[in-house]
């Protein structure tokens, strides 16, 4: 390809219809370009998420994968795509993402951890940053030595370069994956984390010390040693002046900030980003790099302010999942896998792993345990500080920009940063499990099991779950309907649940609102969130025997049923409650229904599976419109039906009505279904599902346990009775004999005649429930009969709450279909040897 003279490349293209190519020009090919690196790092980053690996990973490989070292061996697509002439253009746009990105580090990086991580955490660091570079050194004699042309650097130059390279702890990898893990606020995550504060603050400093030696590196012409001197001096007075002057001068700016005065804020928030390039551009004016000046002005930002917190929003989401990507794939176009050719350089590969690896992870094993940390934990901080990323390809960018690095010693190091990363999670995750707290001892893990004791003491214990604020209202009518006004204490825990995303507030938030890896309860937090649910529960003090906690969960998806276990657990509660992923808003025909998205409905799922005590799931169509009942005012009743097929979940569906009846604003009906006169005969045999049908998804799944039927069909009536017998003149009771369970099901939802319908799941279900298991489902967590109030096309007007029993006798459980066969074709269907995973016992 010839030879393209930049200054005559234009912006913008006059379109294919005038002749132009659009790739022929700067910006078009910006737009290709950033495109195409976006699409190839997300669905990297898709394909690696069940590894639990940090987006940086994807983003690094992705521009591994687009430059020479794989597709970019097209040399007609590199010349297409990313001609050289483009690269100082991609390059700028990347840098300048870079660059408030690190101003977003310092922001994230509170110094005054590093002030209270005491003697531990700081031995560890010095550890931890001491021998990899002496064995960094080693390693550079090696690499000058053996690859060609490195000899032609100075040694101070390429010693401090690789001693750097190989003693970085990447700080925001670290956080991220420490938060991943649920490791953030243990005692590892904290010494690490403070541990990788210090570490990074000090790269930073050896950093600006390989620039200042650097010069122009290999080629270039040698500078007096007292320019190197002076760039130090100079760094170091603006690092002294950010740090006094500018520090006093940003905290009178976030005194001043409020979100009231909008136009006094706009103002402020640019003075900062203005700041942010403005001290970039004196580092870069004292022979600094620029990325070192946007870093310490990030570190001047008060930390946990409004004003902070409004920064992040601002620019977090287009700098890291816009610009910063780029950064990344600009640094793997650079790396060319294939000078990597030969046995000599895959064993210079191999030496500097394991010297980085080595070094890091030997250093703060010995140092840790000598703080008397025991060996698993210290094992898991050396492999925690051995994290790379950010600041590594920082390092490694600059030393070939600065020409310390040539192509092949940049490629062993990119290589080497990606590989330390890559098995950290899989590493901690085999060696180190974070103790959950030991299991409680309490017998209390379903309603039936508290409401049988004699103790006028006794204290019911309920966690409702949150996705946001819009759930409080139903939460508040549900939970108040299911306070008893007599004997009994009520004790809530009240959880908002939010998802734990890549943004660094997202990270600041977790380090705020957990203790020792999990959720805990934080009355200081001050959030519109919390301020709401205060308020709206304050109202329960007043009343006495009511006490309301609130606590915030933020998890990824996939793992938050732990942080809701865990909390089941610790607290002894006897019911969690849950919200279901659909919701409905408005009344008749102005009523629109929201999904908060699938992820949540499998958080449900993990959690029936995996609960210690009895979960209710609650689809809400407006149970009360946010209206509260109390003992002071019983005008507003709540009408409640309890649907009463038999078998466990049942049971645990009646002992909840039994305490809404004892409220006097709640009217509870038991709705009985028997089988009409002449199909009790008729025998019901479940049969796995068979893999066409879809599996778990569309079909409802059933315990496999060996259960009585006699025994159950006993209990069903000892419930009942005692039922009856206590609540009669309060509870109304009917029993209804229907040949069409689904018609009469739904007549009930539809009728409107009541605000909440309580079902138990039906996990070992009567005849009549287990005859829906033809059905294709379409919520199967639910179970037949709450699958059916659930869905949205039959007209269901009253919200719906689904109860399982907790019984760990019920815990496996398989999906089904449905056989109805008389006594004759029973037979006939037995002898031909078709497994089944419930019996006759139907």
């Amino acid at each position: 390809m010839p030879e393209i003279n930049i200054t005559s490349i234009r912006t913008s293209s006059n379109g294919v219809w005038q002749g132009d190519n659009p790739l022929d020009h700067a910006f078009p090919l910006l737009i290709v370009q950033t495109t195409l690196i976006l699409a190839v790092s997300r669905f990297l980053a898709f394909l690696l998420k069940p590894l639990r690996q940090p987006k940086v990973i994807a983003e690094i490989a992705g521009g591994i994968l687009l430059g020479p070292s794989a597709i970019g061996r097209n040399k007609e697509y590199l010349n297409w795509v990313f001609p050289k002439w483009s690269t100082p253009i991609l390059e700028s746009v990347a840098s300048v993402g870079l660059l408030f990105f690190l101003f977003l580090v310092g922001l994230e990086l509170d110094m005054s951890s590093i002030r209270r991580s005491g003697k531990r955490a700081f031995g560890i660091a010095v550890a931890g940053i001491s021998l990899p570079f002496v064995c960094g050194l080693a390693v550079a004699f090696v690499l000058r030595k053996t690859i060609k042309g490195e000899d032609q650097v100075g040694y101070p130059q390429f010693l401090v370069f690789i001693g750097v390279a190989l003693s970085i702890t990447a700080f925001p990898v670290l956080s991220r994956i420490l938060a991943e893990l649920k490791l953030l606020t243990t005692q590892v995550g904290e010494t690490a984390m403070a541990a990788a504060a210090f570490n990074d603050v000090t790269a930073w400093i050896l950093l600006a010390l390989a620039v200042a030696l650097a010069g122009k590196g290999a080629g270039g012409e040698h500078k007096s040693p007292l320019i190197s001197i002076w760039v130090l001096i100079s760094g170091g007075a603006f690092v002294a002046i950010m740090l006094t002057v500018i520090r006093s001068a940003m905290k009178w700016v976030s005194r001043r900030f409020s979100s009231r005065n909008n136009m006094a804020d706009e103002a402020y928030i640019c003075f900062t980003l203005a700041g942010v390039l403005v001290s970039g551009f004196i580092t870069d004016l004292i022979g600094i790099h620029s990325i070192f000046g946007a870093f310490v002005f990030g570190l001047t930002i008060p930390k946990g302010g409004v004003f902070a917190e409004r920064l992040i929003d601002r620019i977090e989401d287009f700098v890291s999942g816009l610009l910063l990507p780029l950064y990344f794939a600009s640094s793997g176009l650079k790396t060319d896998v294939a000078t990597i050719h030969n046995g000599r350089s895959w064993g210079l590969l191999a030496l500097v792993i394991a010297t980085a690896c080595g070094g890091k992870i030997i250093g703060t094993f010995v140092v840790a345990t000598m703080f008397m940390i025991p060996a698993r934990e210290s094992l898991t901080l050396g492999v925690l500080m051995n994290t790379k990323g950010l600041v590594e390809l920082i390092v490694l960018d600059i030393g070939r920009e600065k020409r310390v690095l040539n192509d092949e010693s940049f490629a062993i190091l990119v290589l080497m940063a990606l590989f330390t990363t890559f098995i950290t999670t899989p590493t901690v995750l085999a060696i180190y499990k974070p103790a959950r707290g030991g299991s409680s001892t309490s017998s209390r893990r379903k309603l039936g099991d508290l409401t049988t004791t004699k103790d006028t003491k006794d204290e019911l214990r309920i966690l409702a779950c949150a996705h946001g604020s819009g759930n409080v209202p139903t939460l508040i009518s549900l939970v108040e309907s299911t306070r008893s006004t007599k004997n009994s204490q009520l004790k809530l825990y009240i959880m908002h649940l939010v998802e734990l995303t890549e943004r660094s507030s997202s990270i600041i938030m977790v380090q705020r609102v957990r203790k020792n890896g999990f959720p805990f309860i934080n009355q200081s937090l001050s959030s519109e969130w919390h301020d709401r649910v205060t308020g709206e529960f304050q109202a329960y003090s007043q009343y006495g025997r009511v006490s309301a906690r609130t606590m915030t969960s933020i998890s990824n998806l996939t793992t938050m049923h732990e942080d809701i276990c865990h909390v089941g657990e610790n607290k002894k509660v006897a019911l969690i409650i849950l919200p279901f992923h659909l919701q409905w808003r408005g009344e008749g025909d102005q009523t629109i229904m929201d999904n908060v998205g699938h992820g949540w409905r499998g958080v449900n799922q993990r959690v029936l599976k995996n609960a210690p005590c009895s979960v209710a799931v609650l689809v809400d169509r407006g149970f009360g419109n946010g209206s509260q009942i109390s003992e002071a005012n019983t005008n507003i009743i709540r009408r409640v039906c309890i649907m009463f097929f038999g078998g466990p979940d049942d049971r645990e569906a009646l002992e909840l009505g039994g305490r809404m009846g004892e409220h006097p604003a709640v009217k509870v009906t038991i709705v009985r279904f028997i089988q009409q006169e002449g199909q009790e005969k008729n025998h019901v045999v479940l049969q796995l599902s068979p893999s066409e049908r879809g599996g778990a998804e569309l079909s409802y799944s059933f315990s496999t346990a060996t259960m009585n039927p006699e025994k159950e069909k006993e209990l069903d009536e000892t419930a009942m009775a005692e039922f009856k017998s206590k609540w009669e003149g309060t509870v109304e009771y009917t029993e209804n004999a229907v040949s069409n369970i689904v018609e009469a099901v739904l007549a009930i939802g539809r009728s409107g005649d009541y605000d909440l319908i309580v079902v138990g799941k039906g996990r070992f279900p009567s005849k009549m429930v287990a005859e829906l298991a033809y059905r294709q489902a379409e919520h199967a967590e639910l179970g037949p009969v709450g699958d059916i109030l659930a869905s949205s096309g039959h007209g269901v007007v009253s919200s719906v709450l689904v109860i399982q029993q907790h019984d760990l006798a019920h815990a496996k459980e398989a999906p089904v279909s449905k056989a109805v066969r008389t006594e004759l074709e029973k037979s006939a269907y037995e002898s031909c040897g078709v497994g089944e995973i419930t019996r006759d016992a139907m």
